[in-house]
Formats: C-alpha cells, sequence, structure tokens
C-alpha cells in the first residue's frame, strides 16, 4: 500500500424500470476507467481488487447506503443505515468487469422500486501515485453522480489516513518495518498461511518418535493398571499362604495353641505383624507336651486361663481377659 490514497465514486445506472437488480456492474472492463468528470484511474488486474477487497472485508458484505453516509457520516459518529449490501463472497470477474450480488433492505427496495434513486454509486480506493484501483469500500444510491465526485474525494482524507494507521499496526503485528510495502505484507502473510498450514498438519499426524494415539495410550494405560491389580492380588494370596504356613508351623512346634490360631492369624495380617510373630515364635517356650490330650475332655475349664495360656498373654502382651475372649470364642 502506498503512502497516499484516495477514495473515488463511480456510478452505475440502476434499470429504468425500477426492478431490484440482483447483480450490479461495479467497475467497467478495461484498464483505463474514466468517471462522469472526466477524471480517470487505471484497473490492469480486476482479480486482484477483487481478492484485496475480500482480504480486507474478512468475509463481510459491502453497505450499500443513501448518498455515501456511510462514508460521510459514520466517521462523525451519524447513523449510516444500509439500504442493501454487495456480497463479497460471490464478486466476480466478467470479461474484465467485476460484478457483486446483490441483496436490498425492504428501505432500499422502496426506494430503488418508486425510482427515487436511479444511480448505484460504488466507493473505490485507489492509489495516488499512479491512480491504480486498490478495492472496493462501499457502494451508494445517489442522483446526482458528478456533484458527488469531488466532494467525496475530498471528505476521505482522514479515514484514509485511519487506514494507513490500520495498515501500520497490521505491519507492526507481522514483525515487518516501516516503509513496508502492500506486497511485501502480502508476501509475509502468505508465507504465515504456509506456516500455518504445515503446523495443522504436524498437529493432524503428528511424530510418533514424541506422541502416541490416544486409543494406544489408553490400552497401555489399561494394561498397566491389570498388571498392577493382578500383582496385588497375588501379594496378598501370597502374604496369606505365608501366614498360613507360619501359624501351622507354630502349632505343631507346640509355640501356641488351637485356641489362638485365629488371634494370632488376625494379627499377623496387620501391618508388620507376620514379622513380629515370627519373633515371637523363635523365643517362645513350648507350651504343651505331645499326645497328652487325646484323652482329655477338650471343653473343661474353657472358662479359665491354663498356665500355658498365661505364659502366652505374658510374651505377647495381651490382656488375659482379652485372650481368654478369644479362647471361648475359639471353644
Amino acid at each position: 500500500m502506498e503512502k497516499k490514497s484516495l477514495k473515488i465514486a463511480l456510478n452505475v445506472r440502476l434499470p429504468g424500470d425500477g426492478s431490484l437488480p440482483d447483480w450490479v456492474e461495479l467497475i467497467p472492463a478495461g484498464e483505463l476507467v474514466q468517471g462522469r468528470d472526466g477524471r480517470k484511474w487505471t484497473n490492469p488486474a480486476p482479480d486482484q481488487v477483487v481478492a484485496a477487497t475480500m482480504a480486507y472485508q474478512g468475509g463481510a458484505d459491502l453497505p450499500i447506503d443513501w448518498e455515501h453516509a456511510t462514508e460521510k457520516k459514520a466517521p462523525k459518529g451519524e447513523k449510516a443505515p444500509a439500504a442493501g449490501w454487495i456480497k463479497v463472497k460471490t464478486m466476480e470477474v466478467r470479461d474484465g468487469a467485476i460484478w457483486g450480488e446483490t441483496g436490498w433492505t425492504d428501505d432500499g427496495t422502496r426506494d430503488v422500486q418508486k425510482k427515487a434513486y436511479r444511480y448505484l454509486s460504488p466507493v473505490l480506493v485507489y492509489r495516488v501515485k499512479d491512480r491504480r484501483i486498490i478495492r472496493l469500500d462501499s457502494a451508494g444510491l445517489t442522483n446526482k453522480p458528478n456533484l458527488h465526485l469531488t466532494a467525496l474525494n475530498q471528505a476521505q482524507t482522514q479515514t484514509e489516513e485511519t487506514g494507513m494507521d490500520f495498515f501500520k499496526a497490521i505491519c507492526k503485528a507481522l514483525g515487518l518495518a516501516d516503509g513496508t510495502t502492500e506486497e511485501q505484507a502480502l508476501a509475509k502473510v502468505t508465507a504465515l498461511k504456509g506456516e500455518l498450514a504445515t503446523a495443522e498438519n504436524r498437529a493432524l499426524t503428528p511424530d510418533l518418535q514424541k506422541f502416541v494415539p490416544r486409543t494406544d495410550y489408553d490400552a497401555v494405560v489399561e494394561r498397566a493398571e491389570n498388571a498392577e491389580q493382578k500383582l496385588e492380588e497375588n501379594e496378598t494370596q501370597a502374604l496369606k499362604e505365608e501366614i498360613d504356613t507360619a501359624i501351622n508351623q507354630a502349632l505343631k512346634d507346640g509355640k501356641i495353641t488351637p485356641g489362638s490360631k485365629e488371634y494370632h492369624k488376625a494379627q499377623c495380617k496387620t501391618d508388620g505383624g507376620l514379622d513380629r510373630f515370627k519373633e515371637f515364635v523363635k523365643t517362645a517356650p513350648k507350651l504343651a507336651q505331645d499326645s497328652d490330650l487325646k484323652d482329655k475332655d477338650l471343653n473343661q475349664d474353657k472358662g479359665a486361663l491354663t498356665d500355658e495360656d498365661k505364659a502366652v498373654c505374658q510374651q505377647l502382651g495381651i490382656p488375659e481377659d482379652d485372650y481368654l475372649k478369644t479362647k471361648k470364642g475359639e471353644a
């Protein structure tokens, strides 16, 4: 974009019968464009004008107002209602001329059908240096095409300065230096679009050396959780078998009595309980002699502790009352 640019308004006659045009010719064909007042501009690349308009508008339609209110009144904060819209996304070049599809508001439809306005005046931004048309800016219903050309140009100085400020802001955001031309800015945007496309492609197809598909990750996590659960189950079963082995061996060695078996088993299941039980067994005395129980009533004296029971309580630091309750339950 050059340092200096202005806007001009060309004029297109609306249908004489008052019908609403679905399409309007915005810029006539030919590299040289001449207004009704005799002034001339160049339009060597109409496709570029369409592209630049689309890019500048960001997909938004161009307003059709009354007497160029968008260019004159809106910058002052005054109302500038739309009589219709030119659909930017469907603009096209036909045999060198630029055409735009239109859509009309109720008020715009009324004024066109009643022939209240006979001209559509597209506003164009052009470069002062070579009078080359850059893009379309808006359009207005008017009946005085020649009189509005000069006045419109004079009223747009501040608007164009604002436009230049916007272009400078764009360049700054792109990291470009002051004095950057429009072509250089467009080249930078094109390069950024390429980088964005590359980034999006990488996001859709990530490096498998650094990333894994979600389904594969979930499957690995599930296998790890299942393995951990299985290991925990195996450890629990192994601990149970080790406790049973230690208890049975203590019974066989006469270090504990059958009546205290379940008590010792419960103590072994507590944290560090099995190790404490093994240490106890190492130093515990043998509580009973072999084989003299077969002729005795096993239920006899079940309500009292034997000397052996008391020895167990003393060795383990267990209250005799608690031990007696356990013994009664076993009996």
